[in-house]
């Protein structure tokens, strides 16, 4: 049925955000080690930092990545990923 295929999806989609978040983050340059030269988190870095005179603000989007790719996802963050999959996977629902 309709509603078991969608709730399908939405699990699917929850589960593999959470799952596929920190090799994403590695992938991008956000590592355990710190953000790797040459990557697109180095390109947000530099960004971030032009924009602030020089440093990354706490809290910011590189600042968290960052955080995120180093200890991996908190609670909080983990639930976030898995709304964000959980919606993608109840839009992708609909194409089939």
């Amino acid at each position: 049925s309709c509603v078991s295929v969608t709730a399908v999806a939405i699990a699917a989609g929850a589960g593999g955000a959470v799952v596929s978040a920190p090799f994403v983050l590695g992938a991008i340059g956000f590592t355990s080690a710190g953000i790797a030269a040459g990557s697109y988190a180095a390109g947000m870095m530099s960004t971030a930092a032009l924009a602030n005179g020089g440093g990354v603000a706490a809290g910011s989007l590189v600042a968290v990545l960052q955080s995120a790719g180093a200890a991996g996802l908190s609670a909080t963050a983990s639930a976030a990923v898995a709304g964000v999959g959980a919606t993608v996977g109840w839009l992708a629902s609909f194409i089939s």
